[in-house]
């Protein structure tokens, strides 16, 4: 029996999976572990490759395996999921990320920082918070058009509600209704001060980043844009291309080809979900923008606008921002204007 070379390992709440191969390929260890013995055990082990499937907690493993010596390699778990045999169970899954971390083809995913993952985590809180925020107005207005008050889209619409709610001789809506939709209300204030505090930190971890405020020049890029980007990504360099990072977030089109045919569909959706939506968003200020003050400077979009739907523009140019943000992320560069050709 050889020495261990190559451990996967299946990571869950409580009880950990370890599988163990040698350099020939045999399986030397397989071992259940809790929770508490995952670093005692590692420990003991000589400098060895470790597979781990990505998820939230294995970049906090994939830290703490790192400063024991051993070269720790995060991939999706679709990825991982063609290598495993047969039933699912954690044995099998383990064996799985063992053979999946030694192929010469597989992806890896970069390990994030605590930094990095505290970042993340303002985004989702807010995103949590403005869904919530969404969920009450809509029940306030609800709510009132059962009593037949509506009102317009938007927040001056809200605001009009909100005060037809505060005033005590609206008779066209019962006491008992007044109470109720007025905690709704006060809960909408209080999780609106939670997103502007929220907002506060994004705006103070952004002016902490000197590559953040580099993003922050390409058009449609903000300090939520720029932020998310900075904390979803630790190493550009992991794409070999700005195409493949927009692949990866999921703007390129998605194929379907065969017999030398190249069959192109809408965009794969693959990837970030949250920093496709939030480019895709820059991409319709950009061209709100243009629309206001002229296309000089973006004549390609000029000419999609006349044959496209300004959503499928956005899309396109959402495309075009990532692969600008990945040649500042890899390579250290600013964003330069284009130049305006004469004539």
């Amino acid at each position: 029996m050889g020495e261990v070379i190559t451990i996967g390992l299946d990571i869950a709440k409580s009880i950990f999976q370890v599988h163990g191969v040698d350099a020939d390929g045999d399986v030397v260890i397989t071992r259940k572990l809790t929770r508490g013995k995952v670093l005692a055990f590692f420990e003991k082990l000589a400098p060895c490759l470790v597979g781990i499937e990505a998820c939230p907690s294995s970049h906090h493993w994939s830290r703490e395996l790192s400063k024991l010596g051993h070269d720790v390699k995060l991939m999706p778990a679709n990825y991982v999921k063609a290598y495993v045999k047969r039933n699912k169970n954690d044995a099998n899954d383990a064996a799985g990320i063992c053979e999946a971390v030694t192929r010469p083809s597989m992806r890896f995913v970069a390990t994030k920082s605590e930094e990095q993952q505290a970042a993340l985590m303002l985004h989702r809180s807010r995103q949590l918070l403005i869904r919530q925020r969404t969920m009450l107005s809509n029940a306030v207005r609800g709510h009132l058009a059962e009593f037949g008050i509506v009102a317009p889209v938007g927040r001056i619409g809200f605001a009009r509600l909100v005060a037809l709610i505060a005033n005590p001789e609206e008779t066209h809506v019962p006491l008992v209704a007044r109470n109720c939709l007025s905690g709704l209300v006060n809960q909408h204030h209080l999780v609106q001060e939670e997103i502007a505090l929220l907002d506060k930190h994004i705006h103070a971890w952004h002016r902490s980043s000197e590559l953040s405020r580099r993003l922050e020049e390409i058009p449609g890029i903000g300090p939520i844009v720029a932020t998310a980007l900075v904390a979803s990504i630790p190493d550009a360099k992991v794409f070999s291309s700005g195409r493949s990072m927009a692949a990866w977030i999921g703007l390129v089109p998605k194929q379907n080809s065969s017999g030398g045919k190249e069959r192109l569909g809408g965009i794969s959706k693959q990837g970030d979900r949250y920093l496709r939506w939030l480019l895709v968003v820059g991409g319709l200020a950009v061209i709100r923008y243009a629309k206001q003050h002229g296309f000089a400077k973006r004549p390609w979009l000029a000419r999609l606008l006349e044959n496209k739907h300004p959503k499928v523009a956005a899309v396109a140019l959402a495309n075009k921002i990532a692969r600008m943000a990945w040649v500042i992320m890899a390579k250290g560069e600013r964003y330069k204007e284009p130049t305006v050709l004469a004539g």
